[in-house]
């Protein structure tokens, strides 16, 4: 089993939002190592830490994978922010996984709650300059993540 993080804007996609649509597919993601990850490692029964970035900064519930990976169909479409004129349905540049609602905490994990809680030694998202919207996340610092929210 592998284990993520995943990050959104609350504005764009929160937590409330997945809780409410029970499922959402993952599409408009554009980094190459993001995508690497969904399209290579990720598979249906993945848990996946939910974090709203921006002014939150914290993990917010938990989701699962719920689809094998897949084109993600907004390349396709002309008129999306998410275009890729190079993308054609015989060699999809852009892939995309759905997430399914788990949970949502009930008192979200800060950011800054992270940084100062042992036992998350080599978590992604605890790096300086981390950026990436897709990360792996270890089963030791997901269980770890986990018992934070119930203290």
């Amino acid at each position: 089993m592998n284990y993520w993080l995943i990050k959104t804007e609350p504005r764009a996609y929160s937590i409330d939002d997945l809780a409410k649509d029970k499922k959402t597919p993952w599409t408009g993601v554009r980094n190459f190592q993001a995508r690497n990850f969904m399209r290579d490692q990720m598979t249906v029964g993945n848990r996946v830490l939910f974090y709203h970035s921006g002014v939150e900064r914290s993990i917010m519930g938990i989701a699962r994978v719920s689809s094998q990976s897949q084109p993600d169909p907004t390349q396709f479409v002309r008129k999306s922010p998410y275009y890729e004129p190079r993308a054609t349905n015989k060699i999809p540049i852009w892939y995309m996984v759905t997430f399914s609602f788990v949970k949502k905490f009930k008192k979200r994990i800060p950011l800054s709650h992270l940084k100062i809680r042992s036992g998350l030694a080599g978590m992604e998202l605890l790096r300086r300059g981390s950026r990436l919207s897709i990360q792996p996340v270890s089963e030791k610092n997901f269980k770890v993540i986990e018992t934070l929210e119930s203290l």
